[in-house]
């Protein structure tokens, strides 16, 4: 490796810009008497979301691997269910498999829990955060709240609900997008929502998609009403996503039989079948408090702030460099 790269791909002025961001999202929560909390970084169980896949090692003396963390949600959870109260972490996250110009294995989030809040009233506090962080550079207007259904019909024409497959391939090759991969339905809302109907979003004004199929659920509880709907939302901006939450699932037993089928779709897509972080089911077992939680990109809104092209010129050491 002799004569390789060493310097930094952002410049100092940007590592400074970051390094004051990072001050004042730590300032926000303190103002508002919000935890500030560390979990750890490797675990026995890992996410068996499908879109997700985790890094493992080995450690002397254990007999399986560990995985690292790619969101400090279960652990804060149990936090939650221990009775910490309202919490934030700013975590060290890593994601095999991503990596471009807005994507790096590791990055970091900022994830905070909220008690007594729903997923609408902590869009705001999204938003307050996002608005506090690019001021004074940047004044946001107020942000739209859109429903994926809406989003799907006004910038892929298709309905999310009672489009066929079909409807959805075709849809698919309208917008010019190319894919032959076998995606199950899902897979298919995936691929329209990533590359077609994502960054058409937040580009007038800040954007929260919301009221997603209860089939992506994740760890989201379900609205009352037809069709199911899940009380999920993510955000953003500039035709970037920025941040993914919940009004939070406290059942244990819906959340272990979603985490059985997702392991089912992995097993189909002949993806790693993780082990269930068994943990974090005993905690929402024992009981977790009525909250909302939301998982926040940082190196992208620091991208933003900065209008830089992408992540490299965001974070110090990206993967290429690191």
């Amino acid at each position: 490796m002799s004569g390789a790269e060493w310097r930094p791909t952002a410049s100092l002025a940007a590592l400074r810009q970051r390094a004051d961001l990072l001050a004042r999202v730590r300032d926000f929560f303190a103002r508002r008497e919000v935890l500030e909390v560390e979990t750890p970084v490797l675990s026995a169980g890992a996410v068996t979301d499908p879109q997700i896949d985790s890094l493992a090692t080995r450690v002397a003396g254990r007999s399986g691997p560990l995985y690292l963390s790619t969101s400090p949600e279960f652990p804060m959870k149990r936090l939650l269910a221990a009775g910490a109260g309202d919490i934030y972490q700013v975590a060290r996250v890593f994601r095999d498999g991503e990596q471009g110009r807005w994507h790096n294995p590791e990055f970091t989030m900022i994830e905070w829990y909220r008690l007594g809040f729903d997923d609408a009233a902590l869009m705001s506090e999204v938003e307050a955060l996002a608005s506090a962080l690019l001021a004074p550079a940047r004044t946001l207007a107020p942000a739209e709240r859109l429903t994926y259904a809406e989003a799907l019909r006004r910038h892929a024409g298709v309905d999310a609900f009672g489009a066929s497959d079909a409807d959805l391939d075709r849809a698919t090759v309208a917008h010019g997008v190319q894919c032959h991969a076998d995606l199950d339905r899902d897979g298919k809302l995936d691929l329209l929502m990533g590359l077609v109907v994502g960054p058409q979003l937040g580009r007038e004004r800040p954007c929260f998609l919301c009221d997603y199929p209860a089939s992506q659920a994740a760890l989201a509880r379900l609205k009352p009403g037809r069709p199911a709907v899940a009380a999920r939302f993510e955000f953003y901006l500039d035709g970037i996503e920025l941040a993914n939450g919940f009004h939070e699932l406290a059942d244990a037993k819906e959340q272990r039989g979603r985490f059985a089928r997702d392991l089912e779709t992995r097993r189909v897509r002949n993806r790693s079948l993780p082990p269930t972080d068994e943990r974090f089911l005993a905690a929402l077992d024992s009981g977790l408090p009525d909250c909302a939680g939301v998982a926040l990109g940082f190196d992208r809104l620091v991208g933003i702030a900065l209008g830089a092209p992408g992540l490299a010129q965001a974070m110090a050491f990206p993967i290429d460099n690191a």
